[in-house]
């Protein structure tokens, strides 16, 4: 009788702009000789983690490599995308040892788990681990808190009033199917601030799970893959705001893809999209842009007032050099005060 060995697969969820795409880069960059694939899934039509992640040059790195997802968050797309993405990985010739499924920063991963019962894929593979990556100064800021003072007034004044914080709700699903939290940018922190995101994330988990700090991503692989969780096998430990077949719905939030001209120097383009960031509602810019002159393409990120920018790649000769921005907000957000920002 032969035995089959399942395949595992760690999916890497978080909230807009956590770093997960800067960390599932550091594992393949770390993977030491183990074959790995990629499946990316993006919020909204426009790719960006997988061309970020394909331009990192190494060995396991490749087109081949890597699926990329951009139909919407995954949880909702899980038989017409997840899926077959999936099974394409597993028929190749030489299937990945392990697959690394890096969610959009708005989806829940408890029903891309559920996928994994599905009978056509069961036998064939397993969620070793479910790794929620956290931003750590965004917790200190408060972003995914509401005051509950503040909250009781408004219900002691307006019984009709019901609470639905959409942030709050996405990074609490992500934590309550989590089997480890990675609390990245900890040297954004001070001591005290550690502490608090430490609360904050426990208040949340229902269960015992083991938090780590991490700066840019960089964590060893033998943290996080072999977990071993088998989570698929494990849903009743993994509470969710949506019952089992109830849609997650993203009508609270909406993206944007913006051209953006040439820029004369990155700092001036990082100081047009910090400007952008200050539009009521923007959570998340990202993309890539031109400075005049330079041959490389510059990655911009904006997650709330911290804006990073670095040269990734030079620009191949074949490609137009069309700088965009892809802008993440809270449904109704002001896209045209945010592309005057960006227009300079």
């Amino acid at each position: 009788m032969t035995l089959v060995t399942k395949i595992p697969c760690t999916i890497v969820t978080g909230f807009l702009g956590a770093g997960k795409t800067t960390l599932v880069r550091h594992l393949v960059e770390n993977a030491g000789g183990r074959r790995l694939a990629i499946i990316v899934n993006e919020f909204g039509d426009i790719g960006f983690d997988g061309s970020f992640l394909a331009a990192c040059g190494i060995q396991g790195c490749g087109d081949e490599d890597i699926v990329e997802l951009a139909n919407g968050c995954i949880c909702c797309t899980v038989a017409d995308d997840f899926v077959p993405a999936l099974n394409k990985l597993l028929e190749r010739a030489d299937p990945p040892e392990h697959i690394l499924i890096e969610t959009s920063g708005l989806a829940l991963p408890k029903p891309l788990v559920q996928a994994f019962l599905w009978p056509a894929i069961r036998s064939r593979v397993t969620v070793d681990g479910v790794v929620a990556v956290v931003d750590g100064p965004a917790v200190a800021s408060g972003m995914f808190a509401d005051d509950p003072a503040a909250l009781a007034d408004q219900r002691a004044a307006d019984t009709s009033v019901d609470h639905d914080n959409p942030l709050e709700e996405v990074f609490e699903d992500q934590l309550l199917c989590a089997d480890l939290v990675v609390v990245n940018k900890a040297d954004l922190l001070d001591e005290a601030a550690r502490a608090s995101v430490r609360a904050t994330i426990e208040a949340h988990l229902p269960r015992a799970v083991k938090l780590v700090e991490t700066e840019h991503g960089r964590i060893d692989p033998r943290v996080l893959l072999g977990l071993g969780a088998a989570a698929e096998d494990d849903l009743d430990a993994r509470p969710s705001h949506h019952g089992e077949g109830e849609d997650h719905d993203h009508d609270d939030f909406d993206s944007v893809a913006i051209p953006v001209a040439a820029s004369a120097t990155a700092e001036d383009l990082a100081a047009r999209v910090a400007r952008a960031t200050e539009t009521a509602g923007v959570l998340r810019i990202k993309g890539f842009a031109e400075v005049s002159g330079k041959p490389m393409r510059l990655v911009v990120q904006g997650v709330g007032t911290r804006i990073a920018h670095h040269y990734d790649r030079p620009w191949s000769r074949s490609e137009p050099r069309d700088g965009r921005l892809v802008v993440i907000g809270l449904k109704g957000f002001d896209r045209d005060a945010v592309a005057a920002a960006l227009g300079g």
